[in-house]
């Protein structure tokens, strides 16, 4: 049984945080028992985990990549292009005129064009004196003669010199998304320098069900997404372990204390075991150690909780490896119910957004169909006992 000793009642008022802080456990290792089964302890705090993995995961060395394929990836170094355009473009096809000489053009005071002005196809270049572009139904010809029949402001339907790039398209540390791909390209970068931790993503546990392949796909594909290249799809966890070319170990499944659970001992007997039993909900079971430097996380089989602790804890790790930065919420909402939590434990809630609200669907054990119902998830913090009706919560996406 998981064992978590704290009492409501003893965190109400001033000596919340220092009781709190109680909580957290010293480095321990697995308790064997006659049975030869894992046991868990007290849980340890979601806070103290996280702690661990900023202060003892190192990032993986930089190196360059082709562009395009550099999809998901976080950025080690900033990508800046020179400054684009070299001159001022036109932005639509019409006539590059000096717009202080049509400020007056109307449809009943039409203004005959300078001969600076003339035809000009979009992407080209302003001829000298003229500042703005007017579009083709704004200009008549009147035998040889032009006239404007509205005015042009200053730089409209223009591009100026440096309008496009003039500093760092991405910032080290953010991750290529689809349209940076599409930007950088336009500007001519053909390669750019990313971190990209080598994760094995492994099963944990000898069990095979549509399940655990279902939790172990889902993860794989969250953790590519992260920033990572996923590897170690047909080894063992023994072998992940000991594989040095990896950054870091992912395992699924044999965290609990089943007659064919072994994961954590595995840990245990090739590394160390830093936690196990986090103080996570769903994903109590969860385990963190390393073997050497390299971390390994392992995460239950069950769909639900591989999902929580690759959100609270996995997409960190991944960052950490990467040094990237977790992105900000997808939505700020109002909760539309009230969500009652544990003292100690970190929730992971799903939600459904209606109305501009946030609607909670469930929390502890989350059901295929409060997975497949709820728009994103919200977390509620150790220290919390839960949200108010009409509490503002930061709501994440699914992976």
């Amino acid at each position: 049984m998981i064992e978590l000793d704290i009492s409501k009642s003893f965190y109400r008022g001033a000596r919340r945080e220092s009781a709190l802080a109680k909580i957290v456990l010293q480095k321990r290792m697995v308790h064997s028992h006659s049975d030869g089964q894992q046991r868990l302890g007290r849980l340890t705090l979601l806070a103290a985990i996280l702690s661990l993995i900023e202060t003892r995961v190192a990032a993986v060395a930089p190196a360059p990549i082709r562009l395009w394929d550099a999809r998901d990836f976080w950025l080690a170094a900033d990508v800046a292009g020179a400054a684009q355009p070299e001159r001022t473009i036109a932005l639509r096809d019409g006539f590059a005129v000096d717009s202080a000489a049509v400020a007056d053009a109307g449809s009943y005071a039409p203004v005959p064009l300078a001969s600076t002005a003339r035809r000009i196809d979009v992407g080209e270049t302003l001829p000298n004196g003229t500042d703005a572009v007017l579009p083709l139904d704004a200009v008549v010809q009147r035998g040889e003669r032009l006239e404007a029949l509205t005015a042009a402001a200053p730089g409209e339907g223009v591009l100026p010199a440096g309008g496009d790039v003039m500093g760092p398209l991405r910032r080290a540390g953010e991750r290529i998304r689809a349209v940076d791909l599409a930007v950088m390209s336009a500007a001519g970068i053909n390669e750019v320098t990313v971190r990209a931790p080598n994760l094995h993503v492994v099963r944990g546990g000898t069990a095979t069900s549509p399940l655990i392949e279902a939790a172990i796909a889902a993860i794989r594909r969250a953790a590519a997404e992260a920033g990572c290249v996923v590897t170690g799809q047909s080894i063992s966890l023994e072998a992940a372990l000991g594989d040095s070319g990896a950054d870091a170990v992912v395992a699924l499944g044999g965290t609990g204390s089943g007659t064919r659970d072994r994961a954590v001992h595995t840990l245990a007997q090739q590394g160390r075991v830093e936690a196990h039993g986090i103080a996570v909900s769903p994903g109590e079971s969860a385990a963190f150690g390393f073997v050497g430097s390299k971390p390994v996380l392992l995460i239950p089989g069950r769909l639900d909780a591989a999902l929580a602790i690759w959100l609270m804890i996995g997409r960190h790790l991944a960052a950490s490896l990467a040094e990237g930065r977790i992105g900000d919420p997808t939505a700020m909402l109002p909760l539309k119910r009230k969500v009652t939590s544990t003292i100690g434990l970190t929730e992971l809630v799903p939600v459904r957004c209606v109305e501009r609200m946030a609607e909670p669907l469930g929390s502890g054990y989350l059901s295929f169909q409060s997975l497949t119902l709820s728009d994103g998830w919200i977390a509620v913090p150790a220290e919390s006992e839960g949200y108010q009706p009409g509490t503002v919560v930061a709501v994440g996406s699914w992976p």
